[in-house]
């Protein structure tokens, strides 16, 4: 029996695309040691979005330093010949863009088949019943707040109601997934994400770069932890 999305758990997750790459292994284990709940690993393709980033190799010595799961954003556009070589590598779970994914149920299950959590990402401009309809077959449903392919944009408030909605539905459907937000996530706006249902938090710039990282961890958890979902 799927569990109300209250007993969901929060999870901070910091997007290494904003760390200081000439010392990636510190920035890990630093934001490891400030009680993240897990890394995020953008991947693009110079394709699907107009910026090229990290690959498979970096998330195998990511892997290497760290015991927190790891979760592969794959912003690219033929993601399926990539997918196991990422779960080998070290990831967790496995974001797919459902505007390149024409099989939802079938990505979900090579993924699962491979022992990773099935996550779908949506576009800003996506319609979130381009995914609703299946699910049933994810562990998590990735909401996009800025228009991926470049760290540091503002968030896009627009991505708020698509929150309450997709997190209506899911309830509505004794659902319990995962509901994450990625783009622009800061102290400013992290407790109106989790108003609107998100329970899974992607901050790059919003972590990386601040002078204490426990302390900013800390205070997302705390706006986080006073915050309650209809």
């Amino acid at each position: 029996m799927a569990l109300p999305h209250e007993d969901l758990h929060d999870k901070i997750a910091p997007s290494i695309l904003s760390a200081d790459f000439a010392r990636l292994g510190d920035e890990v284990r630093a934001v490891e040691k400030a009680g993240a709940d897990m890394i995020h690993f953008d991947v693009m393709d110079g394709h699907f979005v107009p910026n090229l980033s990290i690959g498979i190799p970096v998330m195998e010595s990511v892997r290497k330093v760290t015991k927190l799961p790891l979760d592969a954003h794959l912003m690219i556009s033929e993601p399926a010949r990539y997918i196991e070589a990422f779960v080998k590598a070290g990831a967790n779970s496995i974001s797919v863009h459902c505007e390149v994914c024409p099989d939802i149920p079938a990505m979900a299950k090579r993924i699962h088949d491979l022992g990773a959590r099935a996550s779908i990402g949506i576009n800003p401009e996506t319609d979130a019943d381009k995914v609703l309809p299946f699910a049933e077959h994810l562990d998590m449903i990735l909401v996009m707040s800025v228009h991926p392919g470049f760290g540091g944009q503002e968030f896009i408030p627009a991505a708020l109601d698509k929150l309450r909605y997709i997190r209506r539905e899911l309830d509505r459907r004794g659902l319990s997934i995962d509901v994450e937000i990625d783009g622009g996530v800061k102290l400013d706006n992290i407790a109106d994400v989790k108003a609107a249902g998100a329970n899974v938090f992607v901050s790059g710039s919003g972590i990386f770069g601040k002078p204490d990282y426990g302390k900013i961890v800390g205070e997302m958890r705390d706006l986080i932890a006073q915050t309650h979902q209809p």
